[in-house]
């Protein structure tokens, strides 16, 4: 069995269990497989001092098996906010003796990424450490964020020239990675999988009802329900979300997420009066998330910038239409009316797309069936073709 090390830090642990989760996924299903052995290297950044949320995250195990995976979290030190250009370096310095003890008990054929900063650059210097083929895969802000900035776009062109392979979870992602300067002859398309088991249209009559008790939000079932899908920070859009609801006649808007916009998301919903319409229900359970995309009309995600958004994905999976910007892979999911519209970023437009879909709304089964591709077990057969190559090439 061919052994991989994965090198990540977003992938979820019991202080953060939904951080990542489709990280977590991809190499489950890919351990499942049997072709390889995976081995998890998940760096938990440390300020100097520890207090506040750090404290929890400072007493993780160093080792676990979670999903039939050995996961490894060393400590490095990070300077919250200001000390990025940095981290990478401070991960492989912390990572590399635990890579080399995991090398030396099953040899690694390959290093590989899972986020393009700052994983990349870190797993870039163990894989010339170690002398084994490195593969980075690109998902969205690493790349749109991160290489906006001078020192972090100068460390991830550096990695991905290094790099035996690259992947991409879009088709425009991969143009902006091209376009920074990565070798574009070495990026594959890679899309998200998708929990087939738990994410298809639920149609109890009573769902609405039944969530209504869960959530302790009043959801009639002759009003409008929408739902976003994100972290509560300015890029996802939830501000613009909460704005289209005054032009919404009796919508409810159910956001699904935490961050530090929610104090601000609150007033903002407060000020537009449509406080009693909008429900912050914080990190839900994951069995919860295709309950409420069920029972929503209307999946809405005003984004800034995406990758292939997973929420995209599990949205249509569920039977529900998208409304969202023309961001990143979005055109490779939202193709026709069936799929939802691509709206500008703003409130009217959200509103104009959320009415035009209301309107005539498609059938569910059309719209699930549109995510017919999309599994975890092609994404792991998908993942296990691209190692396989750049170790045959090695």
């Amino acid at each position: 069995m061919k052994h991989v090390l994965v090198l990540s830090t977003l992938y979820p642990n019991p202080v953060t269990p939904r951080f990542g989760t489709f990280v977590a996924r991809s190499l489950e299903a890919l351990a499942r497989r049997g072709d390889w052995r995976v081995t998890v290297v998940n760096p938990i950044g440390l300020p100097p001092l520890v207090l506040g949320r750090y404290r929890a995250l400072a007493g993780l195990p160093v080792r676990a098996e979670e999903g039939g995976i050995t996961v490894h979290r060393p400590r490095f030190t990070l300077i919250p906010r200001i000390g990025a250009r940095r981290n990478a370096g401070a991960i492989a310095r912390a990572a590399l003796p635990l890579v080399r003890a995991i090398d030396a008990e099953t040899r690694v054929d390959i290093v590989d990424a899972q986020f393009f900063f700052p994983d990349g650059p870190a797993a870039a210097e163990i894989a010339g450490a170690l002398g084994r083929p490195l593969s980075i895969k690109a998902r969205g802000s690493d790349i749109t964020y991160w290489g906006q900035h001078d020192a972090a776009r100068a460390q991830m062109v550096a990695a991905s020239q290094q790099a035996a392979g690259l992947l991409a979870v879009s088709r425009d992602l991969a143009r902006q990675m091209a376009a920074m300067g990565m070798p574009e002859d070495r990026i594959t398309l890679h899309y998200t999988g998708l929990d087939r088991d738990r994410f298809r249209p639920f149609a109890h009559p009573q769902l609405r009802r039944q969530l209504s008790e869960e959530l302790g939000f009043a959801l009639p079932d002759n009003a409008p329900l929408l739902a976003c899908v994100g972290a509560l920070i300015a890029r996802k859009g939830q501000a613009i979300a909460i704005a289209a609801l005054k032009a919404i006649p009796e919508a409810r808007l159910v956001l699904i997420g935490k961050g530090e916009d929610e104090a601000a998301l609150r007033a903002l919903a407060a000020r537009e009066g449509v406080e009693s319409r909008v429900f912050f229900a914080g990190s839900i359970d994951h069995d919860l998330m295709p309950l409420i995309l069920s029972a929503a009309d209307v999946m809405v995600l005003p984004t800034a910038n995406e990758g292939l958004a997973n929420a995209w994905v599990e949205a249509l999976a569920c039977g529900t239409p998208v409304v969202t910007c023309d961001v990143g892979g979005a055109r490779e999911l939202i193709a026709s009316d069936v799929a939802g519209r691509l709206v500008e970023r703003t409130p009217e437009a959200v509103a104009a797309g959320v009415l035009d879909i209301l309107a005539a709304p498609p059938a569910r089964e059309a719209v699930a069936a549109l995510t017919e591709s999309f599994s975890w077990e092609a994404n792991a057969a998908a993942l296990t073709a691209h190692y396989d190559s750049l170790v045959s090439e090695a």
